[in-house]
Parts: C-alpha cells; sequence; structure tokens
C-alpha cells in the first residue's frame, strides 16, 4: 500500500523549488502583449511554458494549443477517454502593502508568501506533483490522466472555452481551487444593468412644488462582483437646506456607526460614506457604501428621477441580500441560497442612471423565472433591464463515482467529515461537465487569494499533494460506465 505522504515528503525540495521558479512569473494577463502563442500576453506565456517544460522533463506526453491552454498526459489507454486535473497559471495583479516582494517567494512561520501561492500556482504544483508521483511509482492506470494547464481563469476563462472547442471532455475531473472536503456545486450568475428610463423633466418646477434639494451625481463602487466600499453623493440647494442635510447625515452615520462625511461648498453638499469591501458572492460579509448612502438619501425632497431613483433602489436591495424584496429568493439543499449584490450604481440626472446587479442562484433555480419577477418589479419604478450575462449552475450529483472516491479520501487522511460544498463563485470545474473542486483551502483556515501577502501554509501545501496523488491514482482506476 502506498504511503502517499512519504512520497510527497521525499520530494518536498523539489516541489519547493519548481514552485519557486512558477512563482516568480509575474503571469498577470497583459493583453498589451499579446502574440501569436500567448494570446494572454508574454508573462502568462513564460508560465505555461514553464509548465510543460517542466512536463517535458518528467516524460510526460505536452500539448500546446496556440498558447490559449497546455496539458501533461500519463497512461496507454487506447479509449480516448481520460480523467483531467485542471489549474491556472494567471494571477490577479499584485497590489496594496506586501511584507517580502510577491513575486519572490518567501518562507517565513511555515507559510509561503507570494502572489499565486494559494490560488492557484501554489496548488496547482501540488497536484502535478500527485501525477508525477503516480508515474514515478509506475503505478497502473485504467484512463489515461491528462493535467490541464489554463491561462485565463481570472477573467473570462477564453482558455477553456478554446479548449471545448478542439478537445473531448473528460470522463471526470477535479481542480484544485477551491476548498476542503470538496465543493461540488457551482451556483448559476446573472450579471444586468437595470436602467431608469428618462422622465420629461421640467427646467423649472412650480414654487409649490420645487425639490428642497437637487442630486446632481451619485456615484457607488465600480467593480460589479464585489461589495462597494465608498459612495459619493453630490446636491445642490439652499444653505439652510444644505446645513440641515449636513446635520442629519452626521447623525444618521453615527446612529448606524458609519463612517461618513458632509462638505458644503459652492452652493452645493458632498456627502461621502466608507463602508467595507467584500466578495459579490458574500454579499453579508460586507457593508455595501452605496445601499448605505441612499438609505439615507431616499426620504429626502429631492427632483422626481432621483426620488424614483432612490426609492427603488432602498427599497428593493437595502440590507437585502437574498432578494426577499425583489420577490426573488429561494434555497435548494445542493447550493443553498440565493444571494445578490449590487456593486456599480450611477445616478446622472442628464446621463445614465443605473444599479448593477451581480445575483447567484440556486442549481436548481431558473434564470429567466428570476429575471421575469425582477423585470415586474422594478418596472414599477420606471427601471428596465437590460439583457443580461448569464452563467448557468452546475452541479454534480453526490453519488457520482469520483464524489465518493474523494470523500473516502479526504476522511481517511484528515478524519474529519467530507461534506459537500457549494458557491457562488467560479472555478474551471464549470467547464467540464463532471467536475469539482477539490481543495486547497481547508476548513476554518484563511485565504488571502487577491490580496496583500497571499500564502499558503507549507504542511497543507503537502497533505494537499498526498490527497491529489491518491485522488489520481484512484480517479484513473474507477468506472465510469
Amino acid at each position: 500500500m502506498v504511503n502517499w505522504y512519504e512520497e510527497v515528503q521525499r520530494r518536498e525540495e523539489k516541489l519547493l523549488h519548481d514552485m519557486d521558479g512558477l512563482l516568480r512569473i509575474p503571469s498577470v494577463k497583459q493583453m498589451e502583449t499579446s502574440a501569436e502563442g500567448a494570446p494572454m500576453g508574454k508573462e502568462i506565456g513564460r508560465a505555461l511554458e514553464y509548465m510543460l517544460d517542466l512536463s517535458s522533463r518528467d516524460g510526460f506526453r505536452i500539448a500546446n494549443l496556440e498558447g490559449y491552454v497546455g496539458y501533461a498526459e500519463l497512461g496507454d489507454s487506447p479509449s480516448d477517454d481520460y480523467i483531467a486535473v485542471l489549474g491556472h497559471l494567471d494571477v490577479v495583479a499584485a497590489t496594496g502593502e506586501w511584507t517580502s516582494p510577491p513575486y519572490e517567494p518567501k518562507i517565513r512561520e511555515g507559510r509561503l508568501y507570494a502572489r499565486g501561492a494559494i490560488d492557484d500556482k501554489g496548488p496547482m504544483l501540488a497536484a502535478y506533483y500527485g501525477l508525477k508521483i503516480v508515474k514515478e511509482l509506475g503505478l497502473p492506470l485504467r484512463h489515461k490522466i491528462r493535467f490541464i494547464f489554463g491561462t485565463d481563469e481570472e477573467s473570462g476563462s477564453r482558455c477553456m472555452a478554446r479548449y471545448r472547442e478542439t478537445e473531448k471532455l473528460p470522463l471526470a475531473g477535479f481542480t484544485p481551487d477551491a476548498d476542503f472536503p470538496i465543493v461540488h456545486a457551482e451556483k448559476g450568475q446573472i450579471n444586468t444593468r437595470v436602467m431608469l428610463a428618462k422622465a420629461e423633466t421640467p427646467a423649472e418646477w412650480p414654487a409649490d412644488e420645487q425639490p428642497a434639494g437637487y442630486l446632481r451625481s451619485f456615484y457607488g463602487g465600480g467593480t460589479a462582483n464585489m461589495v462597494p466600499e465608498s459612495a459619493r453623493a453630490v446636491i445642490a440647494g439652499e444653505a439652510p437646506v444644505l446645513e440641515h442635510l449636513a446635520c442629519a447625515y452626521r447623525a444618521y452615520c453615527e446612529g448606524r456607526g458609519r463612517k461618513g462625511t458632509a462638505q458644503i461648498e459652492a452652493g452645493q453638499i458632498v456627502l461621502a460614506m466608507e463602508g467595507k469591501a467584500a466578495h459579490g458572492m458574500e454579499p453579508h460579509l460586507g457593508v455595501n457604501a452605496a445601499l448605505e448612502l441612499i438609505h439615507f438619501l431616499a426620504p429626502q425632497s429631492l427632483q422626481p428621477d432621483a426620488e424614483r431613483f432612490l426609492a427603488c433602489v432602498d427599497t428593493l436591495l437595502f440590507e437585502d441580500y437574498g432578494g426577499v424584496a425583489l420577490g426573488i429568493a429561494f434555497a435548494d439543499e445542493i447550493s443553498g441560497a440565493l444571494t445578490i449584490n449590487s456593486g456599480i450604481l450611477q445616478f446622472e440626472p442628464l446621463g445614465e442612471s443605473f444599479f448593477h446587479i451581480n445575483l447567484r442562484y440556486p442549481v436548481t433555480d431558473e434564470a429567466s423565472r428570476i429575471l421575469e419577477v425582477i423585470s415586474e418589479r422594478v418596472g414599477k419604478y420606471g427601471f428596465v433591464v437590460e439583457p443580461p450575462l448569464l452563467k448557468k449552475g452546475h452541479h454534480v450529483a453526490k453519488d457520482h463515482p469520483m464524489i465518493r472516491i474523494l470523500q473516502q479520501i479526504y476522511q481517511e487522511t484528515t478524519g474529519e467529515e467530507p461534506t459537500l460544498l457549494s458557491t457562488g463563485g467560479g472555478t474551471y470545474a464549470y467547464h467540464i461537465g463532471n467536475g469539482v473542486a477539490f481543495g486547497p483551502l481547508f476548513p476554518g483556515k484563511t485565504s488571502l487569494a487577491h490580496q496583500a501577502d497571499e500564502y499558503i501554509e507549507v504542511e497543507d501545501l503537502l497533505l494537499s499533494a498526498a490527497m491529489y496523488a491518491r485522488a489520481i491514482y484512484e480517479m484513473a482506476n474507477a468506472e465510469y460506465r
């Protein structure tokens, strides 16, 4: 019987050496350096060549699909069926303050720090070494194994779209790009703008109908799939009105425990609100600065278009992460509850006024139902829903052979219950049919993916590699028909 962890330990030094080389490549997507053979830019092209060179060194069959995707393959089955392991070589930009340079890997107190350490170069190398162990032990394989190196996971997955155009999909597969135990379901997504239809606005209102203030602009957020951490409104009006607004706003912020400022200048007041950023799939973990500011503005006397905009957003979105007010709340046992985030909000009296919705819905729900209800609700305020970008949900049944294999491996390795998880995010598992995410983040651990000082714990890396090696071997010898 193979002791998988001992096999990983024997190769720890080589694993960390190869990982160091990959982590030093700043493989951020740069279309300005796109070229033949490197469609995502020069540095991502370098990272793909690095992995293909390692694969060639280690004796795998390799292929490069025009720089979009590469793969390493093991096994001699005459069938074109195969098992897939998928990782991605692209990383997000290394913004923020780092303790050590993001592309100069450093191990401190048992943690390996670098951009890509946990998303996804570190886990990918751990899984690659799992495949390398299976090869070096000469273990028999019923199905071929293909390790797929993607290049565009962080910004559209054009790599996997190209792969699906040219290659047969695997029998089953996993990606080491989420959480342990097993993420077997990914919610569907709806992304769209909800636009305020313009009404006839008189140049001047009758004296008895004039609004107390005039909303010149409102801006909140800037990234659709993030909770806005800032918002700003500019309101014109008479001095007594502006002074009253400033006083009321300060009291509002104090009462709600929020950080906001009010500054009067040149016949207008600038209201600013600070919130807390969070990923759009978990809006409850953040504080939506835009919705907080709108909740203050909604009761104020402003011009009609502004009042319609504010009333709609405040009524249908404020402190409602599950779509209850919109009438779209839904949950299932497979993937949990629907979530909704509004990450970009804008009001311009002479320009576009809209709020963007980034919605994650359970796998048993339907986008058509959701959009129909939303259109009806927002229509009462004079809004229309733009044609949306849709992504269907994805899940693998809990009785699938791969699920049973991964659950047994996780339970026997960790002694913990191999609970099936779902996510509002997306991974490469979505693109291959019978795909799941398997690690690398263990329950209770913190991930700094996409943040400064990103790291992976070295011990977790080694334990993951041992599970990946066993998973590759057992999945390659399972029956799927």
